[in-house]
């Protein structure tokens, strides 16, 4: 690949710029399908744009004792650990960029956004923002364990670390993908964790902690925030779909397609858990990780192992 290409591909797409107008994309049907599902009509296609641009047109008042330079660096650090990550990730093909190893650089990099929260709402100095940051720090070793064993249990099974090898191999092997459904179910609710959406949106609360986190945030920087959470349901959407959902064809629209169904059933379903569910406290959350989804995980690390032993 040429350094043009590259530069197309890093940049434009399946890069920067489409990973940030899918993100609009699947916030708006997230908003959308949640609305319907609570029979409510739900905001115009165009919403989550209009949200994005009207905060970067807003003042930024940054707290009088808050960190003014990790006030400002925190958001964009979560965003670029975010669009790196997504570069990992197969889209139509290969991953932009594909090595093997990519998977777990993939999770280190979706672990920063997370460890930015905790950052942002902890410099921020308010007593809201730091017992948002607390709960989103004690939330991250809760899922962090189990969804890193869901996601490396295929990749045992797949005897790789690529995430793209991964995919290629389950794509020549469809049946094997009916194995990994128990990994599937644990993904998916640690994703729901991780994304800090209903049923485990205990860092933001608005009801108890008036946002959260990001209590503090205006203007630009809160936008980046917001764009980050937003890219990365899509990254993690994309990374469960070439896992889990993986399709592939020779024709490169039926691989365009087969991308935009996988993700979008599995932001439906995302969906469907935070319209149907309430929230619940923090140790319910802490103790639904490590008593049912951790061991459900390791389960299946098991069995993919003896599968790898038998198939290998």
């Amino acid at each position: 690949m040429d350094i043009n290409s590259t530069l197309i591909a890093v940049f434009l797409f399946p890069g920067l710029l489409f990973l940030c107008a899918y993100a609009t994309t699947l916030e708006f049907v997230d908003r959308h399908v949640y609305a319907r599902l609570q029979n409510r009509q739900g905001p115009p296609w165009y919403q989550p744009i209009a949200d994005f641009l009207k905060l970067m047109g807003k003042e930024v008042i940054i707290p009088a004792g808050a960190d003014k330079t990790m006030y400002k660096l925190l958001p964009l650090v979560s965003f670029a650990a975010v669009a790196t990550a997504f570069l990992c990730v197969p889209v139509f093909g290969p991953a932009v960029k594909a090595f093997n190893g990519d998977l777990i650089v993939v999770l280190y990099l979706l672990t920063i956004p997370t460890a930015c929260f905790y950052l942002a709402g902890w410099y921020s100095t308010s007593i809201y923002a730091t017992i948002g940051s607390v709960r989103a720090l004690t939330q991250l070793f809760s899922y962090e364990v189990p969804l890193f064993m869901a996601l490396l249990a295929p990749a045992m099974l797949a005897g790789s670390w690529s995430i793209t090898e991964i995919s290629a191999y389950y794509t020549a092997n469809p049946l094997y993908v009916l194995f990994n459904l128990p990994a599937l179910v644990v993904a998916l609710l640690a994703v729901q964790g991780k994304l800090e959406r209903v049923p485990f949106d205990l860092p933001e609360a608005e009801t108890e902690l008036a946002g959260g986190t990001f209590v503090e945030y205006s203007g630009r920087y809160y936008a980046m925030f917001r764009m980050t959470v937003d890219c990365e349901l899509v990254v993690l959407s994309a990374l469960i779909a070439a896992i889990f959902v993986p399709l592939s064809f020779d024709i490169w629209w039926m691989e365009v397609l087969c991308f935009f169904i996988s993700t979008l059933l599995i932001v439906f379903v995302l969906t469907f858990i935070r319209a149907t569910m309430p929230r619940v406290r923090i140790d319910q959350m802490v103790r639904f990780c490590w008593i049912y989804l951790t061991p459900l995980a390791m389960a299946q690390i098991i069995l993919n192992l003896f599968l790898r032993g038998v198939v290998g």
